[in-house]
C-alpha cells in the first residue's frame, strides 16, 4: 500500500497527533527530520489542526534557519514567528554539534530563550513540533545532552527512521534511551525516503521496526512520511 492508499492513511494517521509540544528527533543527522516534521506539520494543517514548528537549534547558517525554510514550503504556509525569531532562537554559523559550534562562535546557548519561544508558540499553536540537531545524545553543551533537555521540558517525542542499512540499531538503541528516561513516545515517524534504495532491507526493517514499537510502546502512533518529488522540496 504504497501511492495514493499509502497517502490517505498516512494523512489520517498524522492528523491524530495529540495536542501540544512535540519534540522531533531521529537516528541521526541525516535521517530525514526536517522532511517529515514539515510533512507531519503540513498534514495536521490539513486536518484544521493549528500548528507551529520550531528549530531547537540550527546549526552551520547565520541569518535564517534552512530547516525552518524547508517546513514551510513543506506546509505552504508563512508563520509570522518566522519573522520574530521564535521558531529559530539559536543559529550558529558553523555545521557541528551545537556544544561545538556555539563555542566556535564565541556565544552560548541561551537555553532560557529557547523556553521561552517554545512557550510562545505552546500558547499560540494547538500544536508544536520542534525540531532537534542530529540525535537524542546530541550534547546541546558539554554539560547537557539533547534528549535531558527535551525530557526535562516534558515534551513527547516524535521519532524518525528509516529503512537504510543499521537503522534498526540506531532506532533501538534511540528508542531505549527514551524509554530509561521514562519518557513518553508520541509517534514513531519511518520516512519512506532512503538515500541508498535497497527494497529488501527496508521492508525487514520497516517491518521488525513496526513490530518493536507496537509491543515496547503501544500507546505510540504509527507514522509514515512519503518520498517528496524533488521539486516539491
Amino acid at each position: 500500500m504504497r501511492d495514493k492508499d499509502f497517502q490517505a492513511a498516512a494523512a489520517d494517521a498524522a492528523a491524530s497527533l495529540p495536542d501540544g509540544v512535540h519534540f522531533v528527533s531521529g537516528i541521526d543527522t541525516d535521517t530525514g527530520k526536517t522532511v517529515c516534521t514539515g510533512w507531519l506539520a503540513r498534514e495536521l494543517l490539513k486536518a484544521g489542526r493549528k500548528v507551529a514548528t520550531m528549530k531547537l537549534v540550527q546549526t552551520g547558517c547565520r541569518d535564517f534557519s534552512p530547516d525552518i525554510a524547508l517546513h514551510r514550503r513543506i506546509m505552504g504556509v508563512e508563520l509570522p514567528e518566522d519573522g520574530e525569531g521564535v521558531t529559530a532562537p539559536e543559529l550558529y554559523s558553523y555545521p557541528a554539534s551545537p556544544h561545538l559550534s556555539s563555542k566556535i562562535d564565541g556565544r552560548p546557548l541561551d537555553l532560557e530563550r529557547i523556553k521561552d519561544c517554545a512557550r510562545t508558540l505552546a500558547e499560540r499553536y494547538e500544536v508544536v513540533l520542534v525540531e532537534g540537531a542530529g540525535g537524542l545524545m546530541v550534547p546541546l553543551t558539554p554539560a547537557l545532552l539533547t534528549i535531558d533537555f527535551a525530557c526535562s521540558m516534558h515534551w513527547p517525542f516524535v521519532f524518525v527512521g528509516n529503512g537504510k542499512l543499521g537503522s534498526i540499531n540506531h532506532a533501538l538503541l534511540s528508542l531505549e534511551a527514551i524509554a530509561a528516561r521514562k519518557a513518553v513516545l508520541s509517534a514513531f515517524l519511518f520516512n519512506d525516503f532512503n538515500p541508498v534504495p535497497d527494497t529488501i532491507i527496508e521492508e525487514d526493517s520497516r517491518a521488525y521496526l513496526y513490530a518493536h514499537v507496537r509491543s515496547h510502546f503501544p500507546q505510540a502512533l504509527w507514522l509514515e512520511c512519503p518520498v517528496f518529488p524533488p521539486e516539491a522540496l
